[in-house]
């Protein structure tokens, strides 16, 4: 089960994963390209996946300099991913391979809040030996709050840093950074862009809950408009044979036409629902997601109109299939009842 799960007592079925996994395992992710693109590289560094000459080329060896969106990586990129991931779970501390990024050091540039994100990258790096430099409500107490612009910052930071954890409140952030920089950047969320790194935990989360991504029934329900993270998780869901996707929401925060496009253009089915019972009834992953009040600062009418109409309480969750999962990825203000959580 995910950590900071949840667990509805009355009811034994379901599961409610309300956090993907680590970022231990998400850091290893980028562990080669941190590696290969460090000023410091020294050929006795091995990557953490081994190659195999018979095999084909690992998703590292693809000029995946940074990761700023989902439609990056392709389904073979995804397994091999998964099962480095699978690798790390077996990580203890003080030994050799809990030291891998010993020596090395990245820098949290976050211009938006964030406490899971932003503790779990520097966790992660920690716990594999490296060194954090963190920058917290960067927009406010760095020097953007005097006119610098973020390529300036990223031309200053990668001074310091061997990779950039980057979040900002602007869509496509992401890319203006990585053209700047010459040392990785990863993507942990731009405005209402994209947040592919808690796409692929998302994706690691299902494949170990549910058992598979092919052939797969979810809904996706709340705040599809400005919900960075299930737009990066429909495109990851796009590469899967017989993905069936449910669009619950509001109809001021209705998804997005170009995501739909993109989906009608793979030739996934998906499909816009009302009625959260009768989607729940059918899906294997119900995701939910917070009304997000800080993208309605100019139409607080609209965050009225959106708020509290699609909740998950106890009842909802009798109607979920039995071996149905319920993942949010957090924070969670009242759209998941604490009814519904064990922790």
């Amino acid at each position: 089960m995910p950590a900071n799960s949840c667990t509805l007592p009355s009811v034994p079925t379901p599961v409610v994963g309300l956090r993907s996994r680590s970022r231990v395992q998400s850091l290893c992710i980028y562990l080669p390209q941190i590696r290969r693109h460090s000023r410091q590289w020294s050929s006795k560094v091995s990557c953490l996946i081994k190659a195999d000459t018979a095999a084909p080329i690992e998703w590292h060896e693809e000029r995946l300099k940074h990761v700023v969106e989902s439609q990056q990586f392709s389904q073979a990129a995804l397994a091999n991913i998964f099962a480095t991931a699978t690798e790390m779970e077996a990580i203890k501390r003080g030994t050799p391979e809990a030291r891998q990024l010993e020596g090395y050091i990245m820098s949290t540039l976050f211009y938006e809040p964030s406490t899971r994100t932003r503790l779990s990258f520097e966790s992660a790096m920690s716990r594999l030996g490296g060194t954090v430099l963190s920058t917290e409500s960067a927009g406010e107490y760095s020097s953007a709050a005097k006119g610098e612009t973020l390529e300036d910052t990223i031309r200053t930071i990668e001074g310091y840093a061997d990779c950039i954890v980057l979040r900002h409140n602007l869509a496509g952030s992401a890319k203006r950074a990585a053209a700047a920089a010459s040392v990785p950047i990863i993507n942990a969320g731009d405005g209402p862009g994209q947040h592919p790194t808690q796409a692929l935990l998302d994706m690691y989360t299902i494949q170990q809950e549910v058992g598979h991504l092919d052939n797969l029934k979810i809904g996706l329900v709340g705040d599809l408009a400005n919900g960075r993270t299930v737009r990066s998780l429909a495109y990851l869901l796009s590469m899967y044979n017989g993905v069936k996707m449910y669009f619950v929401a509001p109809d001021v925060v209705r998804m997005k036409d170009d995501i739909k496009e993109f989906l009608t253009g793979r030739g996934v089915d998906w499909q816009e629902a009302e009625s959260l019972q009768e989607v729940a009834a059918d899906v294997e992953v119900l995701y939910q997601t917070r009304i997000q009040k800080e993208r309605f600062q100019d139409r607080p009418e609209d965050y009225e109109k959106a708020r509290g109409k699609y909740i998950i309480n106890a009842d909802l969750m009798k109607i979920l299939p039995k071996q149905s999962v319920v993942m949010h990825p957090l924070p969670r203000v009242d759209e998941v009842t604490a009814a519904c959580c064990s922790s």
